[in-house]
């Protein structure tokens, strides 16, 4: 009973003072919007009653990630560094595969005309428009909910990355002067990006099109905006017209993992003399035979490896993920081929921690292998450089991490 009444006292004495730091901060937040974000606004535009409407009401929102409260010593991404980092073959999960595709192809047939037309304006295929639309908003029936004000407020006033979304907090403000997005219609993710195809702010003002010709680019309500938009974006990005995004191989022993990466491009007639065949037992489309290409496997030795174009890291433009431009290519052959599964299978990979992956690319690190940063995400880099490694230590190169190199590979 002492322990629960001296719980009770702590909670009494505590909550009061963590509510008037809250209410603190929130003052410096109003005093930050009135004297720091306006004079901003202002000189890129924006009325001061488009100001006001954006930001009435609009309160810090507590429970976004990454925020740096002012006095702060405490970062979030410490604590996410121990994140679980699993299998790349849970990104393919089944359901939403199937969902993407099956509800694609309906949108294939509803928007005909003007997939067609954003395609021959600018060269995106429309199954590749569909495959992101789809992925990232669920073919607009995903919900947008969050204000986009609040969000980018307060991860521009207390996030770790501040300056890039105040950036992105005054391009919103030039959003809502020009009406594109009426009132506090404004929706973003927690992250801040906007509409069907998620654009955040300053790419909104770059690439946002009017595709249905009301004058208006609304990302938000109208699909032939979002497909125009889209299209726009990868077209800007350097979409190659003509050439695929990228074809499953199979990859022979004799071919080194640490091959990967879009820096060890050579023609893809090239890899084709080394062995390395497409899994439909298709040849290679002529035309792309004296193209470049490049080896990418997402596992490693452990799943589906690919040849990939330049196309492919457009994609990756979009959202910076291997995994991500994988399945938008994927999704968008089985829109418009049908195409089935992966013929590679995902092997009993993942369970580790980003610390260890973090651990081991720190001792590569050390040993004089670019890993592309000690950020416990094994990207290419820290793929080939693991392959690298267990090539010259007398290892069967896997180029991925895993439970048995955690103490070979300790700094």
């Amino acid at each position: 009973m002492r322990l629960v009444l001296a719980a009770l006292c702590l909670i009494f004495l505590t909550a009061p003072s963590f509510a008037q730091d809250r209410a603190a901060v929130e003052r410096q937040f109003q005093n930050w919007l009135q004297h720091t974000i306006w004079p901003q606004a202002r000189a890129n535009g924006v009325s001061r009653r488009t100001f006001q409407r954006a930001f009435d009401g609009v309160r810090l929102n507590w429970d976004l990630p990454d925020l740096v409260p002012p006095g702060s010593l405490k970062t979030t991404p410490e604590a996410q560094h121990q994140a679980e980092f699993g299998s790349p073959g849970r990104y393919f999960n089944a359901g939403t595969v199937q969902g993407a595709t099956s509800v694609g192809r309906k949108m294939a047939r509803r928007h005909a005309d003007t997939l067609a037309r954003v395609e021959a304006e600018t060269g995106v295929p429309a199954r590749i428009v569909l495959a992101i639309w789809g992925r990232e908003s669920g073919y607009g029936q995903v919900p947008i909910r969050h204000d986009a004000f609040q969000v980018l407020g307060t991860k521009g006033f207390m996030s770790t990355r501040a300056d890039y979304f105040t950036a992105e907090l005054i391009a919103a403000l030039q959003i809502a002067e020009a009406d594109h997005a009426p009132g506090r219609g404004l929706k973003s993710s927690w992250a801040g990006a906007l509409g069907q195809p998620q654009f955040m702010p300053t790419n909104f003002l770059t690439y946002a099109r009017d595709g249905d010709g009301d004058g208006r680019a609304d990302i938000w309500g109208s699909p032939a905006d979002t497909i125009a938009s889209i299209g726009t974006y990868l077209a800007q990005y350097g979409w190659v017209a003509g050439r695929d995004w990228g074809f499953e191989v199979n990859l022979p022993e004799t071919v080194s993992c640490a091959l990967e990466g879009p820096d060890q491009g050579r023609p893809i007639r090239d890899w084709v003399a080394m062995g390395i065949d497409r899994v439909s037992g298709r040849p290679f489309p002529a035309h792309e035979l004296a193209a470049e290409g490049y080896l990418m496997m997402p596992a490693g030795r452990s799943g589906p490896a690919f040849i990939v174009t330049p196309n492919f890291y457009v994609l990756k433009d979009y959202n910076t993920s291997d995994l991500y431009a994988l399945f938008v290519g994927h999704v968008g052959d089985r829109i418009q081929y049908g195409v089935g599964d992966f013929h590679g299978r995902w092997g009993d990979i993942g369970n580790l921690y980003r610390s260890d992956i973090a651990m081991m690319q720190q001792s590569l690190v050390q040993q004089g292998h670019d890993v592309g940063g000690v950020d416990g995400l094994p990207g290419y880099k820290t793929r080939r450089s693991i392959g690298r490694w267990q090539e010259a230590s007398g290892r069967k190169p896997t180029c991925f991490p895993d439970a048995n190199l955690k103490t070979a590979l300790r700094p």
